[in-house]
């Protein structure tokens, strides 16, 4: 049986206890934990990106549907190695703070670390990827600047939106993955948020990071092999805030991201909850604890 709505919560505040009180006790380990987790989001950018060279042009739709597939199990490495993904702690940090586990201020702390620790997994992976020779191919060559050159050139407003949308699904689907029991569900679970961001061409910030440093780390490989190509019309992507720039991506992704996680995942979810039965559920751990330690100091 899966757990009530309201002892469903008391996990997800016991996660972010862990998660907040690693940040607190052993820092590096938990920038070591973020690291690996945007290193593990990106093992499903790389895949995504291989299986859908050339398909786009044949069926869009299936194209998404090849990148989703592939990248889904990207969360299940992230949630079953016990790994940080700044979305994720997102809504597990909110409900904490909503159960005062942490501060609001612990709390932009974890999401502002973890995000760090992301950004280095995820731009470390890729920056060595993108040096594989088999990426410089032209089918993953041209797909790769295709990926970079859609999601930069969209409006503020457009990566905002489908930033909130992308963590909706994903975060529903990391915050429900300890209201089951067996690793069966728990997979189904923790696969299908990526499978539905990516599929629905969302914006997810840490996988963007490694999504579109690529064709930056590339460029110039790209330039020369379309200098040739009369039908080509070169599209310059760059860092900046600009449109087709990175951080201008980036910042609205970001933000659009902490909306879905938290407003319409972490708020919905505390809210559903019957604040009674919460604190009676309380009330008993507390009550545990005291007759545990009282046995303890018996003996």
């Amino acid at each position: 049986m899966p757990f009530s709505s309201e002892r469903h919560l008391l996990e997800v505040a016991d996660v972010c206890d862990k998660k907040w009180g690693m940040l607190a006790e052993r820092p590096l380990a938990f920038l070591l934990s973020a690291f690996a987790g945007g290193a593990f989001v990106c093992f499903g950018s790389m895949l995504a990106l291989s299986v859908s060279a050339g398909v786009p042009g044949i069926a869009p739709g299936l194209a998404n549907l090849l990148m989703g597939l592939v990248f889904m199990f990207s969360l299940v490495l992230i949630m079953f190695s016990g790994m940080t993904l700044v979305t994720a702690d997102m809504a597990y940090g909110l409900v904490g703070v909503f159960q005062s586990r942490i501060s609001w201020r612990q709390f932009a702390w974890g999401v502002a670390v973890g995000y760090v620790g992301n950004f280095i997994g995820s731009m470390s992976f890729m920056w060595i990827m993108s040096k594989g020779g088999g990426y410089h191919a032209l089918p993953w060559l041209m797909r790769a600047h295709a990926i970079g050159v859609a999601k930069t050139g969209e409006t503020a407003m457009e990566i905002f939106v489908m930033g909130i949308i992308c963590t909706w699904t994903l975060q529903s689907a990391a915050i429900l993955f300890m209201k089951t029991k067996d690793d069966i569900s728990k997979i189904v679970l923790a696969a299908y948020g990526p499978l539905a961001f990516v599929a629905s061409m969302n914006e997810h910030c840490i996988a963007n990071i490694g999504f579109l440093a690529v064709p930056l780390f590339q460029q110039d490989v790209w330039l020369q092999a379309v200098s040739g190509m009369n039908n080509v019309t070169p599209v310059l992507m760059h860092w900046g805030f600009g449109k087709f720039g990175w951080a201008h991506n980036q910042l609205f992704t970001v933000m659009g991201n902490l909306i879905g996680g938290t407003l319409f995942v972490a708020v919905v979810f505390q809210l559903v909850a019957d604040p009674l039965k919460l604190k009676e559920l309380y009330r008993r751990r507390h009550e545990q604890q005291v007759s545990a330690t009282a046995v303890k100091e018996a003996e």
